[in-house]
């Protein structure tokens, strides 16, 4: 029987999904398990797989396109099936082989004439191969504004965006289904709008400041702009970290790390291993095994009770062209330092090519971001929720250091706890810093 497939909920209540490109056209076989369509989510685009085998029948949704939710996207037939099939689950009529969907729909966006659609509903398989990567925008072009009586049909996220950058949607030409303005459309025509500095131009002056302007006296033009439109990750960042800064209660602790034998202790090692370790390395493991010297730092908050963790998982934060990323690397604790570096160097590359899975982006109670590679002395960093704990590195650089009754110089590195003070109290963050910086400036003992 045919079987009609919606938009499933990719993230957690997510009203909307971008469906960024379609693996299959109308016509195709598709067997159970074929990867079908790549979806973009607020921090990568998931590949998905059908649960469902057949002949595509009627593709409905257009790449580039906000899909709600728990909308028809696709049609497929079973063998010997025509496409009066496929036509009747959209026309009210006939059944389909098909599982609910995990979130009813709230509106359909379709034409007036449009029929109403079934309820029967197939959903789709997430694979664990997402990429990071925004869907570029096409150039668009400037369209009249609808004249009285015409319907315009946009998605509610786009009616939001137009209301927060102050765009009249008329302005906006649709590329969607039916004509329907969707995310992409609005992008396109935020980067290709007038800037401020040309919209002046051709204004004439109706004021002293600006017929001085005009005659190009005193006074110069003010700079023009590129608006350059959000992605769905950056979005997501500003989000995040907006909620965690004014949310979290955040405290600071700062240490100095005489870092004179680990860098010795680096030297040694990567004369005599085939895998080069990095100070970052070497960090993470610091880090890692403080949280076993002081396991009740290993906790995260939430309403109903606080989480305290049995391994350590520790994010690690990559900059991609994107933004920034923070994948888990489990079980830090266990993992040998050659084991750990190779780990974080498969992340750090996988990130920045946009091929990290989902599940590599989430949990973890601590995170490590390190700005030393850039001079970076010393910096505090926002805690990314529900982690309770993230430490900012700075760059080590040969300071002058008192060593018992002596003046010495020593390699000294900055870093700085940002820590949860619903999970983690003044005192403890104090005590896991002491462990960290003891791990630090006595590097042997972790290699024991």
């Amino acid at each position: 029987m045919a079987t009609l497939i919606r938009m499933p909920e990719v993230a957690a209540g997510a009203t909307e999904i971008v469906l960024s490109k379609w693996l299959v056209s109308v016509g195709d076989q598709v067997n159970a398990g074929d990867l079908i369509a790549e979806m973009e989510t607020e921090k990568a685009v998931v590949d998905y797989a059908s649960d469902f085998g057949g002949k595509v029948h009627r593709i409905m949704a257009s790449e580039g396109a906000d899909v709600e939710v728990g909308s028809p996207i696709l049609i497929l037939l079973d063998a010997g099936e025509d496409g009066s099939a496929g036509d009747a689950l959209l026309g009210g009529g006939g059944t389909a082989t098909s599982t609910p969907a995990a979130q009813p729909v709230a509106e359909q966006p379709t034409s007036p004439q449009a029929p109403v659609v079934s309820p029967v509903i197939a959903t789709v398989t997430p694979l664990v191969s997402p990429l990071v990567s925004p869907v570029a925008s096409p150039v668009v072009t400037v369209a009249p504004a609808a004249t009285a009586g015409d319907r315009t049909f946009v998605s509610p996220l786009v009616r939001k965006l137009a209301r927060e950058t102050g765009v009249d949607l008329a302005q906006v030409v649709g590329t969607g289904p039916n004509g329907r303005k969707v995310r992409r459309d609005l992008e396109a025509y935020l980067a290709n709008r007038p800037t401020t500095s040309t919209t002046q131009k051709t204004q004439q002056p109706t004021s002293p400041v600006s017929a001085t302007l005009a005659a190009g006296n005193v006074m110069s033009e003010p700079a023009g702009f590129t608006a350059v439109p959000h992605t769905g990750m950056r979005r997501a960042i500003a989000r995040r970290l907006t909620e965690s800064k004014s949310t979290v209660p955040h405290f600071y602790l700062s240490a100095d790390c005489n870092v004179d034998e680990l860098l010795e202790l680096r030297k040694r090692i990567n004369a005599a291993s085939p895998v080069k370790i990095s100070v970052n390395d070497l960090v993470v493991r610091a880090v890692a095994l403080a949280l076993v010297d002081v396991p009740e730092a290993n906790v995260i908050w939430t309403p109903e009770a606080m989480h305290r963790f049995d391994s350590v998982d520790i994010s690690v934060a990559v900059s991609t062209d994107g933004g920034l990323l923070t994948p888990i690397v489990r079980s830090a604790e266990k993992r040998s330092l050659a084991n750990l570096s190779a780990e974080i160097a498969d992340l750090a590359t996988r990130s920045r090519a946009g091929k990290l899975r989902q599940e590599e982006l989430e949990g973890g109670s601590f995170a490590v971001t390190n700005l030393g590679m850039f001079g970076t002395k010393e910096f505090a960093a926002i805690l990314n929720p529900p982690q309770s704990g993230i430490l900012a590195v700075g760059a080590a650089s040969k300071r002058v250091v008192v060593i018992g009754d002596e003046i010495s110089i020593a390699n000294i590195m900055t870093v700085t706890l940002s820590a949860d003070h619903r999970a983690i109290d003044g005192a403890l963050a104090a005590q896991w810093l002491a462990a960290f910086v003891s791990r630090i400036e006595n590097p042997l003992s972790m290699l024991i």
